[in-house]
């Protein structure tokens, strides 16, 4: 028998929004945390947040805090025994709620609280406006993050691929050709799902844009949806701009009880897990899927016996839950989130899936039909994943939360991955490609991973005068992938790529 005390239950959510009519009025991260907190706060009718014992606060990019755990500890005049601050990721939120869930399981908590929040809208707009914002003074002492650069290959930095604009399109690209459809075809599929999205962002009362679209307005080109790496438009990737906060609050349930919070408010995290691929991105077998995403997702389906009622896969780009899609086994047309999407919900960086926690926290607890939750977060470059499963009641008979790393799993499906060469010269596959643009829409140049016949990679660049080449990747009819050009060195530390006429 399963005490009461050793099992972790959520038992409120909280988030706020901000959007201020001039950037000296918006609110500081610090500040939408707080909020946040509150409402989880009244959202459990309990007066937790005295209580709280264990502080993780997800990772802040808007405005740089010395002590971001500390200063809310402060604000909120707690002194919990555990304290951690994130690390850049999407997948974190999930890894904080699992780790909180974990100690409340062990008897080393018993309220646990998980906050972030960013103001990415409100710092935008101020360093265009020259407006010097009245919040906490930033500090010059926050360690360095790892930045894109210090994470992928040097060949990808030289060709501008050290961001997730640049580097996700290398999926989609390769994953289309490789379910064999054309590029109009998985346009067509990115321009449903992503509506499906936007659909119920428009029924979520703190999304940033709540307007729906349909697939034809995402994925055309306009003035207002520049084409920002191919095939992507702007409405077809995440939307940083938001000013958001969220929190979440758990307990066990028998301090839940004792203080008489309903049985109808209380959600179960039954466990998940997580893997990751290599950092560098070159160091990948393949593109047209994720070892590490398929091993997080079928643990998760097996876990959950196979059948989610409700799921948020995160939605960075489409290839994400396009290629999770496929891994559990989904019709074309199903509902991928509960929340509303990085483009349409908005995307405060690493801390969407707290706001996916408190949207599905609301769904189990409102939905009869709905009895167990996914919920699916990365980041990085495709990199770090973690899948936790919610319901509405314990799981049934199990002594401990099922909590798994699934690194070995994912490992053993990996193949051989091809050495790398900087400057090769000769015939060559392309494997996968994007073209990246311009702010005013204008092509750059374009990027490809190609294989040489010797079995080795290179990150080339196509050059935008070479209008054959381009033609034949943005031909809508025909995926180019697996087809064969000539690689030229150009003694800048890269080769160029084209196709033969």
């Amino acid at each position: 028998m399963i005490l009461p005390s050793n099992i972790p239950v959520i038992v409120g959510v909280g988030e706020w929004i901000d959007r201020p009519s001039e950037p000296s009025h918006g609110l500081e991260p610090m500040d939408l945390m707080l909020r946040a907190a509150h409402a989880a706060e009244n959202d459990a009718r309990a007066a937790l947040l005295s209580q709280v014992d264990s502080l993780d606060v997800v990772n802040i990019s808007s405005w740089p805090y010395l002590d971001a755990p500390g200063h809310l500890a402060q604000c909120l005049d707690i002194r919990p025994r555990h304290t951690t601050y994130g690390e850049v990721g999407g997948q974190s939120p999930l890894a904080f709620l699992q780790g909180a869930a974990q100690r409340i399981a062990n008897g080393q908590s018993q309220v646990a609280l998980i906050c972030g929040a960013e103001a990415q809208h409100t710092v935008t707009h101020a360093l265009r406006q020259g407006v010097e914002l009245p919040w906490t003074a930033p500090s010059s002492d926050v360690p360095v993050r790892l930045r894109g650069a210090d994470i992928v290959h040097p060949l990808a930095v030289r060709l501008g691929c050290s961001q997730p604009l640049s580097v996700y399109p290398f999926y989609e690209t390769a994953s289309a050709a490789h379910w064999r459809q054309s590029p109009a075809v998985a346009q067509r599929e990115s321009g449903e799902l992503w509506s499906r999205y936007s659909q119920h962002a428009a029924s979520n009362a703190n999304a940033w844009l709540p307007e729906p679209r349909s697939a034809t307005d995402i994925v055309t080109e306009s003035p207002d949806n520049r084409m920002v790496a191919w095939p992507y438009t702007k409405l077809m990737v995440a939307n940083p701009q938001i000013n958001q906060g969220a929190a979440v609050l758990l307990t066990n349930l028998e301090h839940a009880r004792s203080i008489g919070i309903p049985e109808q408010q209380l959600v179960y995290p039954w466990g998940g897990a997580q893997a990751q691929e290599p950092r560098d991105f070159l160091a990948r077998d393949h593109y047209w899927e994720s070892h590490a995403q398929n091993a997080v997702l079928t643990t998760c389906a097996q876990l959950a016996g196979g059948a989610f009622e409700a799921m948020e896969l995160y939605s960075c780009f489409p290839c994400v839950p396009k290629m999770a899609r496929r891994t559990l086994g989904l019709p074309e047309k199903f509902e991928p989130t509960v929340t509303g999407g990085l483009t349409f919900f908005g995307a405060p960086l690493s801390n969407y899936m707290t706001h996916a926690i408190c949207a599905m926290v609301r769904r189990l607890r409102t939905s009869l039909s709905v009895s167990r939750g996914l919920l699916y977060g990365q980041g990085e470059f495709v990199t770090k994943h973690q899948g936790l499963v919610l319901a509405r009641r314990p799981y049934p008979g199990h002594p401990k939360l099922a909590y798994s790393n699934v690194q070995q799993i994912a490992d053993s499906h990996r193949s051989a991955v091809p050495g790398i060469e900087i400057e090769p010269l000769g015939n060559a596959q392309l494997e996968a490609f994007t073209l990246l643009y311009q702010h005013n829409g204008d092509l750059q140049h374009g990027v490809a991973i190609v294989r040489t016949p010797h079995n080795t990679r290179t990150l080339a660049r196509v050059s935008p005068d070479d209008k054959w080449t381009l033609l034949a990747l943005t031909d809508r009819d025909i995926s180019p992938v697996g087809r064969t050009g000539v690689l030229r060195p150009t003694q800048q530390g890269y080769s160029e790529w084209s196709l033969v006429i």
